[in-house]
């Protein structure tokens, strides 16, 4: 008998990741693999322009509430997965790179294939926002898979 797939879905809990969630349960579901929701917790330092000064008090209130929104955020995609009939397991990896934190998640968890969504931006915007998608998709040692946004839900 062959090994389950083992498919990571990386979420920034965005609008864009959100097709890329319905692919990979897609998946995960027609392979009976498992999957990992995997989310890059941001340092609220990568949030502040250099310069700007928050105290001790605020900065901790600030990790607090990121660190309470995402674990929402992944309660949420978990249960839909479950509920779907797909075996599901959260991962939360701290970074302030994610498409470092993905690659590296993804390599120790030895995936066969990283699911991840995309905004689909060109020219201007991408050279001046980035790509975590490219990124991934050039660094990664497993296969990925990009779903773009939708047209009607792109800005």
């Amino acid at each position: 008998m062959a090994d389950t797939m083992r498919i990571t879905y990386a979420s920034d809990f965005s609008p864009a990741s959100r097709a890329a969630f319905s692919q990979a349960l897609r998946l995960a579901k027609a392979t009976g693999g498992e999957l990992t929701i995997l989310h890059v917790l941001l340092s609220p330092a990568s949030m502040f322009v250099a310069g700007g000064y928050v105290s001790e008090e605020t900065w901790n209130l600030i990790e607090t509430d990121l660190r309470s929104r995402a674990d929402q955020e992944m309660d949420a995609l978990v249960k839909e997965a479950v509920d779907a009939g797909v075996r599901a397991t959260p991962q939360f990896v701290d970074g302030a790179i994610p498409a470092d934190g993905i690659v590296w998640a993804a390599e120790h968890a030895k995936t066969d294939i990283l699911v991840l969504g995309t905004h689909g931006r060109t020219g201007v915007m991408k050279v001046l926002l980035g790509s975590v998608a490219s990124r991934v998709v050039a660094t990664a040692s497993c296969p990925v898979l990009t779903v773009r946004m939708p047209a009607e839900t792109r800005r």
